[in-house]
């Protein structure tokens, strides 16, 4: 029997355990009822950030924050809410001394400085833990359920095993929403 490569491929993935094909992704929270995740892969490192840290900065975006003192180097942080168009971050109902903020990377070819990796701080409302999920059980929304501001940054939707809707995002497109001089690209 011959077995060719296109059938090979079928054989390779037709006997490998669901857990093998998952992915880790962060789950955490934009609003109280709004779930969300980014591929593990994105995420840096999360951080709790006293309030009066974050240094605003003027004539930005309305949901750029501002900037912290990550390592000794300039991050950018934003409220992920307000971006994508649901509820900007102090218009939640929290007691809080802190922001949770998600540091997402990501690598850039630079005609000048060749690859550069930038970050951005991500203001969220809480972060839960680990969700695994397989990328061929991310579904794409109808459009007619999609914002246009939510639209951009979204990969799609997963239904986790205790049926809760989790949206997708795109840690990329993200990181391209910042003004590109503020990224050093």
């Amino acid at each position: 029997m011959s077995i060719t490569q296109a059938n090979f491929s079928n054989l390779a993935t037709e006997n490998i355990p669901q857990k093998i094909k998952e992915k880790k992704f962060l789950k955490f929270h934009l609003e109280p009822e709004t779930k969300t995740m980014l591929p593990i892969l994105d995420v840096t490192e999360v951080l709790k950030i006293p309030l009066r840290k974050i240094v605003p900065i003027p004539k930005m975006p309305p949901w750029v924050m501002g900037v912290y003192n990550w390592r000794g180097e300039i991050l950018w942080t934003i409220d992920l809410g307000h971006l994508i168009g649901l509820y900007t971050w102090h218009q939640q109902q929290k007691n809080t001394t802190n922001y949770s903020v998600v540091v997402i990377s990501s690598e850039r070819k630079n005609h000048k400085k060749g690859t550069a990796t930038s970050s951005l701080g991500l203001i969220v409302t809480q972060v839960e833990d680990i969700e695994w999920c397989n990328p061929d059980l991310i579904h794409s929304p109808p459009n007619s359920a999609v914002t246009t501001k939510l639209a951009p940054f979204l990969e799609g939707y997963f239904i986790n095993p205790d049926e809760q809707m989790i949206l997708v995002l795109n840690g990329n497109a993200i990181i391209s929403a910042m003004p590109k001089n503020q990224l050093n690209f």
